[in-house]
């Protein structure tokens, strides 16, 4: 296993088939800002094209997912240019983007708690691990400003308009726990044992088919914009692809046979 930095905002280990992305700002509970949002877009952009990779986690470094972004950062950006503003959320944007289009899953593993842009960044991912003490907050409306990052089209997706309403209007914490009964959150851990419980979770998938799997998160990502007739489309056109693939060769016969599939060799 070797973890190295990007730019010192951003470590990253390979352990097993997974990516580990650590976000390492700890003075700032894993503030973010555009050196991180540079570094994670490269290693996401990169990992989604190595054959190497099956899965991606982002965490954070310590007992912290993210803080959100920097105040002291803001507050400079603030007193800048139009064009200038609107430069640094694009960064953010990108990353983002570069989530949610990633061909290998990406599953977020969040200690501590998610704040603002922290948490814009947790519900941006595929999956989600959290520990059962962790909270989230989409704190933006504490200091005065609106949420970036796709942090309401992620909440419009997954809550009540009344609570995702209410999470940014009031932008209190709201626990792991809860999100877990709600569907938000996909696994609950101990405290400390995020991390582990989402690379288990990547090394299971990476060791799955991976271009089905590139398939069905490209088909998730695009059935909430797709109206009903253009998801029927877009599936068709998957499982045509898929049906012709020797992924699904291997695992029809596995299940025929009742053995387990072995998908390692069929990767190009």
């Amino acid at each position: 296993m070797n973890r190295r930095a990007e730019h010192d905002v951003l470590l990253t280990e390979i352990i097993g088939e997974v990516l580990v992305l650590s976000i390492n700002s700890t003075a700032t509970r894993n503030s973010v800002g555009p050196e991180f949002f540079l570094a994670a877009t490269k290693c996401i952009n990169a990992a989604g094209a190595n054959r190497k990779v099956g899965a991606i986690v982002l965490t954070g470094v310590g007992r912290f997912f993210s803080s959100g972004g920097n105040l002291k950062q803001l507050d400079l950006i603030g007193q800048s240019t139009v064009k200038v503003r609107r430069a640094r959320l694009e960064l953010l944007h990108e990353l983002i983007r570069e989530i949610r289009t990633c061909p290998k899953p990406v599953i977020m593993a969040v200690e501590g708690g998610a704040a603002g842009a922290g948490m814009s960044l947790a519900l941006a991912g595929d999956l989600l691990v959290s520990s059962n003490t962790a909270f989230f907050s989409a704190a933006y409306i504490k200091a005065g400003l609106s949420p970036d990052g796709g942090l309401t089209a992620s909440l419009a997706q997954c809550l009540p308009r009344q609570l995702f309403t209410e999470m940014c209007l009031l932008g209190q914490r709201i626990e792991a726990k809860r999100l877990h009964q709600l569907g938000v959150v996909n696994v609950l851990t101990e405290p400390g044992d995020a991390q582990r419980a989402a690379v288990a979770l990547g090394e299971q998938l990476a060791h799955g088919p991976r271009r089905a799997t590139a398939r069905i998160l490209e088909l998730c990502q695009s059935a909430s914009a797709n109206s009903f007739e253009q998801q029927l489309e877009a599936e068709a056109q998957a499982m045509v692809a898929s049906l012709a693939d020797t992924e699904s060769t291997e695992g029809i016969a596995a299940v025929m046979e009742r053995r387990l599939p072995e998908f390692r060799d069929l990767r190009r």
